[in-house]
């Protein structure tokens, strides 16, 4: 009886997630008398439902909820604060002017009296700048185990079965996409400056901010990018695209009209490539609907809109397919946007290695002027354009990467530096700007990854030995 008690208990705690294959009940007398025990061997599945893995999820699912709701609040008392201060300030600019205009109006009890409501408005300043600090510490810690928790329920989603996971994936999903939603106000209010060029340099990368697995679910798909337009058609401006292989070939790319859907990994247009444009290659970007991509044959570039289904090509004379960067093959050319236009990245034969900066004419297609840098592209894992300024970035260690060279198209020179930043798995293929929100995008072994950036907003241009590099001829076949 004892041992037919253990069994029922040992077979409730399984059964509603798993099903008993065998069972038998085998019974033996030991000694004399009534003695005895009975004894029930069950065969489980080799594996069952983790329900107390769940109930784990659901209960942290509800806190982090809880804590984004404060953060929201938050949000909306640094708003009011910062009205408020904005206008005691104000104030206190035109107590300033009339007293300098007027300085025999006032005595030495009213210049002590502005003097302590300045020191009073700067704590009040250093207080909120504290404040927002730690908001985006709570953001990223966020944003930690939110990634965490979706990884682990894709983990469930493959072992077990998917109705008994989707409710909570759908609670997750809610709270990534508030989590979103309060990164984008926080942005607004702190960083009201997107699209503007008034500053001199990235100063600053955030910590890689990883939204999850691609839509293939498989980390073996290392080749690739995402991101969103860098500057998108109407209705599309909250729109995704993603586009992954497990080789360097590009055959075709998906598009998510938001970012649920690219969380949820349900596109709204699958498109395929069409035969004979099959591209090659990572580096590849969707501006203004269409997609730049770099195909072998032609070697060169090529152009697919979307809106209008036309395919386009264009072969730069000279352009060298022997120089990739350092980390991926078969990239020869680097598209990138910024607030400026248009870009292109190469080496060329002649230039025995270095890169070259070429904008785009977006509507002719063609190569509407070339810089040459003094950097050597096989030396280079990555490369973007932000306000018209290449920025190289290099291979540190396995979890580091440098922005360590800058070139300025509009005044021709060069200057050196070390941003350093994190990567999140040990490989990336992609590394593009978005003027649109001024993040990073990296696409990383299979992961979509993005940054936060961070400019000298209030100096001017730096003044470092720099080197004139002249503008080389421009491509004759445009």
């Amino acid at each position: 009886m004892i041992g037919t008690l253990y069994f029922l208990a040992l077979l409730g705690s399984t059964l509603a997630w798993g099903r008993v294959d065998v069972w038998s009940e085998r019974a033996s007398r030991n000694g004399t008398g009534d003695g005895g025990s009975c004894t029930c061997e069950a065969f489980l599945p080799s594996t069952t439902f983790p329900i107390k893995d769940l109930i784990v999820l659901e209960e942290t699912a509800g806190e982090l909820s809880h804590r984004l709701e404060l953060e929201i609040v938050k949000l909306e008392e640094f708003e009011m604060k910062m009205t408020a201060y904005a206008n005691r300030i104000a104030q206190l600019t035109v107590k300033v002017s009339l007293m300098e205009k007027n300085p025999d109006d006032y005595n030495d009890a009213d210049l002590e009296e502005i003097k302590v409501e300045i020191k009073q408005v700067e704590a009040l300043i250093e207080e909120l700048q504290l404040s927002i600090k730690t908001s985006a510490t709570v953001y990223e810690s966020l944003r930690v185990q939110i990634t965490a928790m979706v990884s682990t329920l894709d983990q469930l989603e493959k072992t077990y079965d998917k109705s008994l996971v989707l409710a909570t994936r759908r609670e997750y999903t809610e709270i990534q996409l508030q989590l979103e939603e309060c990164e984008k106000r926080h942005q607004e209010i702190f960083n009201p400056n997107i699209g503007s060029c008034a500053h001199s340099c990235i100063i600053k990368v955030s910590k890689p901010i990883v939204i999850q697995l691609n839509t293939h679910l498989s980390s073996g798909y290392i080749y690739g990018g995402w991101g969103k337009d860098s500057k998108p058609i109407p209705e599309r401006e909250s729109m995704y695209w993603y586009s992954g292989y497990s080789s360097a070939t590009m055959r075709d790319i998906r598009f998510y009209t938001d970012y649920k859907n690219l969380i949820l990994r349900t596109p709204f247009m699958h498109h395929n490539l069409a035969s004979g444009w099959t591209g090659t290659g990572n580096n590849f970007i969707i501006r203004e609907n269409c997609l730049y991509y770099q195909i072998n044959s032609p070697f060169g570039l090529a152009k697919l809109n979307f809106t209008t289904v036309r395919y386009e090509s264009r072969v730069i004379a000279g352009a060298s397919s022997s120089f990739s960067y350092s980390n991926s093959p078969n990239q020869n050319f680097d598209f990138s946007a910024d607030e400026t236009g248009l870009y292109v990245t190469y080496a060329k034969d002649e230039t025995r290695g270095k890169m070259v900066i070429a904008r785009i004419n977006e509507a002719s297609f063609g190569i509407e002027e070339e810089w040459l840098t003094s950097v050597y592209k096989p030396g280079v894992s990555n490369a973007f354009m932000v306000c018209g300024v290449f920025y190289a970035v290099k291979t540190v260690d396995i979890h580091t990467e440098a922005i360590f060279y800058m070139y300025d198209t509009k005044t021709k020179q060069e200057s050196f530096g070390n941003v350093l930043f994190e990567r999140f798995q040990d490989k990336y293929s992609n590394l593009d700007y978005n003027p649109k929100d001024q993040k990073l995008y990296m696409y990383n072994d299979g992961y979509y990854v993005s940054y936060h950036l961070w400019f000298n907003q209030t100096a001017p241009a730096i003044e470092q030995p720099a080197v004139e590099q002249n503008k080389i001829t421009k491509d004759t076949n445009q």
